[in-house]
């Protein structure tokens, strides 16, 4: 399990109602070596040893964006704003295995199925 789940990186100074952010998912076991990056580094500064080795495993992952909000918002509804993205970005992560059958394989008679979790 990460560490943390959302990180604010920062304001961008040409829009102060731009907030510059990283999510961080916890990857399922079986799915880990598809995201593992040698040498991964988390986009944010603070990141400890750890969590850029959780990232270079494969064990969680990592996803940048920046946030647009109203001028007059709250800091409790960007707080909750950018919960509902880790959110949706944890179900994502959980929920989506564009590799299920990968390396299924026909030898022109016969298929071969792999279901990788």
């Amino acid at each position: 399990m990460p560490r943390l789940n959302v990180i604010v990186i920062d304001q961008l100074p040409d829009d102060p109602n731009a907030y510059r952010y990283v999510l961080w998912a916890d990857v399922p076991v079986g799915r880990q070596a598809r995201y593992a990056k040698t040498g991964a580094t988390s986009l944010w500064p603070g990141a400890t040893a750890a969590d850029n080795n959780a990232l270079a495993t494969g064990a969680m992952v990592e996803f940048s964006n920046i946030g647009h909000v109203l001028p007059g918002t709250t800091l409790a509804q960007i707080e909750t704003f950018l919960q509902n993205q880790w959110q949706q970005y944890q179900n994502y992560i959980t929920n989506n295995n564009p590799w299920l059958h990968s390396g299924s394989t026909w030898d022109g008679a016969t298929w071969t199925i792999t279901s990788n979790p």
